[in-house]
């Protein structure tokens, strides 16, 4: 009975040796760097921001030295373009215009918007003198009746 208590213990204990040796023994793996995602880049954006201004209060009441003062303000700033530089490059890119307009299509552009516009205007309230449109029957500023109105 001595020795199946013997070779039972040998057993338990390889296996616990096995088991905590494991670790030392297998090479460890770097975590992958995954990219960080919008969300974490805004926050950290946000903490920086407040770090800067707690730093600035910080310094106004005296509370920080000048010399640490500028060192960690430059780092913080460092810190915040690094992460600015990051979210601008994660932002598409707007599609470059195909062409621009020339002088004589802006132009045209603001004379058939002139056009819409005074094709769509009724003139002034013969009451109140406030503007109103052709589809108006009544002044949406005082109410008067627009029925009877000369054409403008």
């Amino acid at each position: 009975m001595e020795l199946a208590a013997v070779l039972l213990l040998l057993a338990v204990l390889a296996l616990v040796v096995l088991f905590v040796g494991r670790p030392l023994v297998r090479p460890v793996l770097e975590p992958q760097a995954a990219p960080p995602d919008e969300a974490a880049l805004l926050a950290e954006r946000e903490r920086l921001l407040t770090a800067l201004q707690e730093l600035d209060f910080d310094y106004a009441l005296g509370k920080i030295p000048e010399a640490d003062y500028a060192a960690e303000r430059a780092r913080l700033v460092q810190r915040g373009a690094e992460v600015l530089r990051r979210l601008d490059e994660r932002k598409p890119r707007p599609p470059a215009r195909k062409r621009r307009l020339s002088d004589e299509d802006i132009e045209a552009l603001i004379a058939k918007r002139r056009q819409a516009r005074r094709e769509k205007t009724g003139g002034f309230c013969p009451h109140c003198g406030k503007p109103v449109l052709r589809s108006d029957k009544f002044c949406p500023s005082c109410g008067h009746n627009l029925k009877d109105r000369p054409a403008p």
